[in-house]
């Protein structure tokens, strides 16, 4: 069931800007806020107690509730900031407590990193905090002063492409790393 719920959140944050775009004539935000509130106290209620899930969740549902109160189009636009603001969360919190999100991930396949892969895996964090920051920056400056169709392509799939090209990019970056190419 979390997995399902997990996943049906990420469905809703990939297609929200969509939803917002063409669903904006036939919703209300108050709608918006109760779909996204229900996804994320599901989320709360199911999740894995990891550091940080249920303080995100909650501020997730703060978000929802400020904007089924509120029932503002223009705070509709905020939710990919919010989740930009999340993810840099996430990768930068790994920086200074623990273990480095991406050396996490690398460990799944590799357990025994030699130092010089930890040093790399901590730098990859950090250029994925750089484009987080960046990405909510963007995603801020659209939602203030752009019209919604640019936020939408940005939002909705310029952001996703560029995610895609970094991954691409860094995976290509590691296997020359590794000597591999």
């Amino acid at each position: 069931m979390n997995r399902l719920i997990g996943l049906a959140l990420v469905l809703a944050g990939v297609l929200y800007p969509f939803a917002v775009y063409f669903g904006i004539g036939h919703f209300s935000p108050w709608q918006f806020a109760l779909l996204l509130g229900a996804l994320w106290a599901a989320r709360a209620l199911t999740a894995e107690r990891r550091p940080g899930s249920l303080t995100m969740a909650l501020v997730a549902l703060g978000f929802c509730l400020l904007l089924g109160i509120l029932d503002s189009r223009s705070l509709l636009r905020w939710y990919p900031v919010l989740i930009s603001g999340f993810m840099l969360s996430l990768f930068g919190l790994s920086l200074v407590r623990g273990m480095p999100l991406v050396e996490r991930l690398a460990r799944m396949t590799d357990p025994d990193l030699p130092q010089r892969a930890i040093h790399y895996t901590r730098q990859v964090t950090q250029v994925w905090c750089g484009f987080f920051l960046l990405n909510g920056l963007l995603a801020a400056a659209l939602t203030l002063w752009a019209p919604l169709a640019w936020w939408t392509l940005y939002t909705g799939l310029i952001a996703y492409g560029l995610m895609g090209i970094l991954f691409a990019g860094e995976w290509l970056l590691r296997q020359r790393v590794r000597g591999r190419t």
